[in-house]
């Protein structure tokens, strides 16, 4: 306890003048459905130039029993370590507009202090909003168009959303509770979870990292590539529909939450269905075996 929070991370000497950039983040660890939020932050990565100006001790943050690293084994010897990162990039946008990235594995230990490690960052650079973004299960098909869940620190910056719960209890996360000390602080803070179609929530879903950016590039006032992520996007939902064309059973259930879908939204006005509703949902199960296996096939986590 005590500990200095600056100790945690470690920074570029040559950082320029960030006096109103947004900082963006994504950490892995909680729950992200259709690895939207994922799919999201590495489209960035892959997108624009971009460069570490800040890292993190993971030395002091992460478990490593709980989550293994991976390592190479070459025939007699160890040859690879995939040693987790935890930094902040700085991009610029299609435009030229300077942004931060924080991304890599949620924190294990220290919340508060890896918390107040970030918000010393946001202080210094003089960072005006903070943007967090994932996915959630939805009870509601593809084939129907994706909403966001908002929630900010101020209710002026997600006036714009409907809002589903009143008041629920959830797990904890680091992203969460970072938003809630921002605010705390008086800094401005949101975070975004797309609807992911829950019968989709394990595969990569790129169609939910398209509605993110979406919804970052508007907030944060941003010009952000998306012709990679569309395209991603358009051919998933292209084998998607062809899978269900192929089973009856597949396609039954989608009719199924269609009509739910459709029946729920009319009554209250158009908001989103989410898997948390008192509402029966389908299991992925009963999606039927050409379903998983088509899941399962999923493998471009990159989303290119």
């Amino acid at each position: 306890m005590g500990q200095d929070p600056e100790q945690l991370v470690e920074v570029d000497s040559d950082v320029p003048d960030l006096d109103g950039a947004v900082l963006l983040h994504n950490l892995d660890g909680f729950m992200d459905a259709g690895g939207a939020g994922r799919v999201l932050a590495e489209h960035l990565v892959n997108s624009l130039e971009s460069r570490v100006i800040a890292r993190f001790d993971v030395d002091s943050l992460i478990d490593y029993r709980s989550r293994r690293p991976t390592m190479t084994y070459a025939t007699d010897h160890w040859a690879e370590y995939e040693a987790p990162e935890l930094v902040v990039r700085l991009l610029h946008d299609t435009v030229g507009t300077p942004f931060l990235l924080l991304t890599g594995p949620e924190p294990d230990l220290q919340w508060e202090r890896f918390i107040a490690a970030v918000r010393g960052l946001i202080e210094r650079w003089g960072v005006r909003l903070t943007v967090g973004f994932h996915g959630i299960p939805m009870g509601a098909p593809h084939t129907r168009p994706l909403g966001v869940t908002a929630h900010a620190t101020r209710s002026e910056l997600v006036a714009d959303y409907p809002q589903v719960f009143n008041r629920i209890q959830v797990p904890g996360s680091v992203e969460a509770l970072l938003e809630l000390r921002l605010g705390q602080a008086g800094h401005d803070a949101i975070g975004y979870a797309a609807h992911v179609p829950h019968y989709l929530s394990q595969a990569t879903y790129p169609a939910a990292g398209l509605r993110l950016l979406g919804a970052v590039s508007s907030v944060a006032a941003l010009d952000l590539p998306e012709l990679a992520l569309r395209e991603a996007a358009d051919r998933t939902n292209t084998e998607i529909d062809r899978q269900v064309a192929d089973s009856d059973e597949v396609a039954e259930v989608v009719r199924g939450l269609e009509r739910q879908y459709d029946t729920f939204t009319e009554a209250v006005g158009g908001r989103s269905l989410l898997a948390e509703s008192n509402e029966r949902m389908p299991t992925a199960d009963e999606l039927g075996e050409e379903f998983e296996r088509f899941l399962a096939e999923q493998s471009d986590p990159k989303g290119k």
